[in-house]
């Protein structure tokens, strides 16, 4: 898959989910926890699932997927262990014109979700051409780096800007921004150099 990757804003996205096993667990949890409006399709649920939409008040519909379940959902995920359902919602989510995660078969879908490492503020998001257990590890390794440091340092930094905004100075931050965030930038982090740099900040 080819695609441009963005950072949507989950809170109050809906979000349909096809399917009640650990991969359909595993994407419903990613949009449940982001603040999206999910609602789930599948004749069983395995035990996380079903605890997920206790603590997350889900809604549920404990049937086999119909033609026209798509209804009013921004996103579709197609997460069943039946090819043929999979490829009957891909072709309603295509008719639908919405966004559709085919988990099973991905090149009936029209995005993918990465493998993302967050800390606070900073999101890390890997592709791996539809080979999540590479992008999983690779988020690893990276995650291994870009720890808490970076979390507090990317929220000081947006504190920040914001403020100067706020107080009609967001010329002066474009113009003095790359004074924190230059080619230095992730050993001040390490070092702890940068919250210096920014305390120091009128």
């Amino acid at each position: 898959m080819s695609g441009v990757p963005i950072l949507v804003e989950a809170e109050g996205l809906r979000v349909l989910i096809v399917g009640g096993g650990e991969v359909a667990t595993r994407k419903a949890k990613q949009f449940a926890y982001a603040g999206a409006l999910v609602r789930i399709i599948a004749p069983e649920l395995i035990l996380d699932l079903e605890e997920l939409v206790v603590e997350k008040a889900l809604g549920v519909e404990r049937r086999p997927y119909e033609s026209g379940d798509i209804a009013d959902a921004h996103i579709v995920v197609a997460a069943t262990n039946d090819r043929l359902v999979n490829a009957a919602i891909a072709r309603d989510a295509d008719a639908d014109n919405r966004l559709l995660n085919a988990a099973d078969h991905s090149d009936e879908g029209n995005f993918a979700m990465m493998a993302a490492h967050r800390r606070g503020p900073l999101t890390i998001g890997v592709s791996a051409g539809g080979v999540p257990a590479a992008a999983q590890r690779i988020r690893d390794a990276i995650g291994e780096r870009f720890d808490a440091r970076y979390g507090d340092a990317v929220g000081d930094l947006a504190a920040l800007r914001r403020r100067m905004i706020n107080a009609g100075e967001g010329h002066a931050w474009r113009e003095r921004a790359s004074e924190l965030i230059n080619h230095e930038f992730c050993d001040a982090v390490e070092q702890g150099a940068l919250a210096q740099r920014i305390a120091s900040w009128p």
